[in-house]
């Protein structure tokens, strides 16, 4: 099914664990109206649930229309779209077979609505990544779930909050396999999308990027580790002649410590917890991930199901919310 251009952006929001924080911070994040002058928000799950967390919260000011028909939103109202029909019993805080279950069927209903075009891009909810695994989820996270549900050989996980971008060359995989990840068309490859992405995604003509080197104290001239002699500096190089500004490579602990990355548009970092510690230490409620090399908008909260305050009204929707502005702004930016 084809669309027209749309005026306004529909933003679909997958659920997450419905036992974990994904409903609580939806519905927390959606309750303020002025979000509908922006966007029209499309929530995959279930009216019931969404229901149950909103008398328990005792939250009057969300309401929401139900979607009858694919693609027949209501603007100016967040829509509902009904992935399963029956009642699940929500345990709050405890994962089970039922919330993993119905996790995976509001992902697989919005990337349908994504690749028909009836909706504009995704935010999606925190899953637990363990278990919703099964023979129609068998990846490390919704990353890789939809690199590959949309055929792109390579995509990029990319941390964001205001002017501070983190990306990452590994992500999810054992730190005992990260050495051997670390080539230079891995490498090249991300900084490709990073900087296609910086442009096209945050209006950035002329981005200037650090990169981070893979062993402590950048090696030390080949002491710890030759990555940095044999793969990294040589490919910041050929960047640099081919006309780039990619700098590096830089000893993280030193890079973020004296605040190096405030005057750089992102960082590249080797692996997972390289990027993400001070990337969460530094935005920890208000960072956003965002999957850059896609052909559709993907964002989330930086943040997981969060089981050991789930039910409990405590969760800070303020990730959830910037997911949602960020998918805006990269769709305005986009078009």
């Amino acid at each position: 099914m084809s669309k027209e251009k749309s005026q306004i952006p529909r933003i679909g929001i997958t659920i997450g664990d419905i036992n974990g924080i994904g409903p609580e911070v939806i519905i927390k994040a959606l309750r303020d109206n002025r979000i509908l002058n922006y966007m029209t928000p499309v929530i995959y799950g279930s009216a019931k649930t969404i229901s149950y967390y909103r008398k328990n919260f005792r939250i009057d000011d969300f309401n929401y229309a139900q979607v009858k028909t694919a693609g027949d939103f209501i603007s100016k109202k967040v829509n509902v779209v009904n992935c399963w029909e029956e009642t699940l019993e929500i345990k709050a805080g405890e994962p089970t077979e039922e919330s993993s279950a119905a996790s995976r069927m509001a992902l697989q209903s919005a990337v349908i609505d994504l690749k028909n075009d009836l909706i504009d891009a995704l935010v999606t909810g925190p899953i637990n990544k363990h278990a919703i695994q099964n023979k129609d989820f068998n990846f490390p996270g919704h990353t890789e779930y939809l690199t590959h549900a949309f055929e792109v050989k390579d995509s990029l996980m990319l941390l964001v909050a205001e002017n501070l971008r983190v990306g990452v060359v590994t992500s999810h995989i054992p730190l005992s396999e990260v050495s051997k990840t670390i080539t230079s068309e891995n490498i090249e490859s991300k900084l490709r999308i990073m900087e296609k992405s910086l442009k096209a995604d945050f209006g950035i003509q002329k981005p200037r990027i650090a990169v981070m080197s893979l062993n402590p104290h950048n090696g030390d001239k080949g002491l710890i580790g030759r990555e940095e002699i044999e793969i990294i500096q040589p490919l910041v190089d050929r960047q640099k002649e081919n006309g780039k500004l990619i700098f590096g490579p830089f000893s993280a602990d030193g890079f973020f410590g004296e605040g190096k990355h405030s005057t750089y548009d992102a960082v590249l970092a080797m692996y997972h917890d390289q990027g993400l510690i001070p990337f969460k230490t530094l935005a920890f409620d208000t960072g956003v991930n965002f999957t850059a090399g896609l052909p559709i908008i993907r964002t989330s909260p930086d943040h997981g199901t969060a089981y050991s305050i789930a039910g409990a009204n405590k969760a800070n929707e303020t990730s959830m919310r910037e997911a949602i502005y960020l998918a805006y702004d990269i769709w305005k930016k986009r078009n």
